[in-house]
């Protein structure tokens, strides 16, 4: 397992209240071996006004599954995970239903680590891929 511990979902679900996370309507789903996994409602919260899910809320649930799963993969106590860089890659429109993220590690270095946050449709579709360039920082 690449983290240094294995939350339960209901303590990762408790750290996003009155957040952004909560408000968009984001759900911790599962944590495995080397993955993070959340869902999100496409609803009137993270629609744009076409009627399809917004890019920025992607992006929101794309930050949010790799900054918290790298965050899952250091000491807290001494150091401390701040985004660098954020992109993605809009493959496929929603217009309703649930969409699924899931992110993985492909670099989990001592000073950067870089996340792949694939987020799928309720056909397992691929409609968004996310890449997040977190910095490994010592605390002070």
């Amino acid at each position: 397992m690449i983290f240094l511990q294995s939350p339960s979902l209901d303590h990762l679900n408790q750290t996003s209240r009155d957040t952004l996370v909560q408000h968009l309507g984001i759900v911790f789903t599962a944590v495995g071996e080397d993955y993070l996994e959340a869902t999100m409602p496409v609803d009137a919260r993270t629609k744009q006004p076409m009627g399809l899910l917004h890019g920025g809320a992607n992006v929101v649930l794309a930050e949010t599954l790799g900054s918290l799963a790298s965050s899952l993969t250091i000491d807290l106590n001494q150091k401390a995970c701040v985004g660098l860089e954020v992109n993605a890659n809009h493959l496929r429109s929603v217009r309703e239903g649930i969409v699924r993220g899931i992110a993985k590690p492909i670099h989990l270095g001592r000073s950067t680590q870089v996340w792949e946050i694939r987020i799928l449709d309720e056909k397992d579709k691929l409609c968004c891929i996310s890449r997040l360039t977190m910095a490994i920082l010592d605390k002070k």
